[in-house]
């Protein structure tokens, strides 16, 4: 079993209160502040060392690490580093691989959606679980219309069922809902369901699960820059107020942290005009992972990969790493 799989399966024992990733020296454990005594503690890096010998000991001693105090380990105080600073606050993801899925088996594309949407209630779960902010999910984009006839009615109808069945899981688990795109060319009862879903969760304080639905990147900044336009044509803004926090404020949602984390099944690695202006500091993801197959295990993989990265924002690494040392 290689350590990657040990950290899994010690954090699907300890899903809502642990972490693991990389630290110098070893590896590290993390655990929430005051949730565990020094007992607990010294146990379950015991019990961490133990899966661990049969592979050869690292050249130092596990380094532990806690949120919160200061904590001694290796001879050496170090500074925590709190779990919820390593994770991601906004994730979007292109589901790709639905149709693909079901050919593999012999089924027609369309069986893959159904599929598709069980992948989506795993991973809202996960978001819930870890309190990640924002959740946005590319379910349907302004070129999806471009396929076949049939295949769209039927993704429309998958669309309006399942807005209906899971409005009452999402309001119970304190998620709120919001479609983003150009909802007009929708059918009217599903206008109205995505009305209703909406109004029902706008009140709730989790998680905030976004569906990207009839929507384009450069549509979106075409929208925004054609309001920009109104504006100024009726006198209420001079073209040199415009820049890029305005432009920003008339996209399709606002007030939400850009994506920190872009996640695509199913092989592709582009975007795909999905998000354009809110990805450009994003950092990318791609797998070959079929969506109906990207499970609870794949997205944790996915944010494991993201904590170890370093964010820099044009800056260089010397510089984001002595920000973290005066932070801490």
């Amino acid at each position: 079993m290689s350590d990657e799989q040990h950290r899994v399966a010690l954090f699907q024992a300890h899903p809502k209160g642990t972490s693991f990733g990389a630290q110098p020296g070893g590896l590290g454990l993390f655990f929430p502040p005051a949730a565990l005594s020094f007992a607990h503690v010294a146990l379950l890096h015991y019990a961490h060392s133990a899966l661990l010998d049969e592979k050869k000991a690292p050249a130092e001693p596990i380094g532990l690490v806690l949120t919160g105090p200061r904590l001694m380990t290796n001879g050496k105080t170090k500074e925590s580093v709190p779990v919820e600073n390593r994770l991601p606050k906004h994730i979007a993801i292109i589901m790709d691989g639905n149709g693909r899925w079901a050919k593999k088996r012999g089924l027609p594309r369309y069986a893959g959606h159904p599929a598709g949407v069980e992948a989506v209630r795993g991973v809202v779960e996960v978001c819930v679980e870890r309190q990640i902010q924002v959740l946005t999910l590319f379910a349907f984009s302004s070129e999806n219309w471009q396929r076949p006839q049939k295949e769209v009615n039927l993704i429309m109808d998958l669309f309006l069922r399942s807005l209906k069945k899971e409005v009452r899981r999402l309001d119970r688990n304190h998620v709120k809902l919001k479609v983003i795109g150009d909802c007009s060319a929708f059918p009217g009862n599903l206008r109205e369901q995505i009305a209703e879903a909406e109004n029902r969760t706008a009140s709730n304080q989790g998680l905030l699960l976004q569906v990207a639905a009839n929507y384009g990147g450069r549509w979106d900044i075409t929208q925004a820059a054609k309001h920009l336009a109104e504006r100024v044509q009726q006198g209420e803004l001079s073209p040199d107020q415009i820049d890029e926090e305005l432009l920003s404020r008339n996209l399709c949602f606002t007030d939400v942290p850009e994506p920190d984390l872009f996640i695509r099944t199913g092989g592709e690695q582009r975007i795909s005009n999905f998000l354009l202006w809110q990805c450009a500091y994003t950092e990318l993801y791609f797998t070959d992972l079929l969506w109906p197959d990207f499970n609870r295990k794949a997205l944790e993989d996915a944010l494991h990969d993201f904590s170890r990265r370093q964010r820099r924002f044009g800056r260089t690494g010397e510089q984001v790493r002595d920000q973290t040392a005066e932070a801490s």
